[in-house]
């Protein structure tokens, strides 16, 4: 039988101001482990700390700008874009435009505190 999820739980946001997620699908609110699925808004000015983290993301921008740095550069996604990062990759995300930025994040596996590895 289907499984109806009523409502995201909101889930605490490392960065420099308050970002918020809501989490669908994963450890917190639906008890899965295999995938993550939340819906994050970060103003504008954001910056979370760098992470290298052992889980795939697949992001897709719903409305303004999302920076991803690497260590080879950086990328700037754009409302209507997605950008897929692979496990073991140094990233940081932010958002640099005033109007922040609204977007879906998929992890696989699902994302957990430990899996995450930000830097210090």
């Amino acid at each position: 039988m289907p499984q109806l999820i009523a409502a995201p739980t909101r889930v605490e946001a490392a960065g420099t101001l308050p970002k918020l997620i809501d989490e669908y699908v994963g450890c917190v609110n639906s008890g899965n482990t295999n995938v993550s699925i939340a819906h994050m808004r970060s103003p504008g000015g954001w910056l979370e700390p760098g992470q290298r983290p052992e889980f795939d993301e697949f992001t897709v921008v719903l409305k303004g700008l999302l920076r991803v740095e690497f260590e080879g550069g950086t990328l700037d996604v754009e409302a209507g874009q997605a950008i897929h990062t692979k496990p073991g990759e140094w990233i940081r995300y932010s958002t640099p435009r005033p109007e922040g930025a609204e977007y879906i994040a998929v992890c696989l596996p699902a994302f957990t505190p430990g899996t995450v590895h930000r830097d210090e």
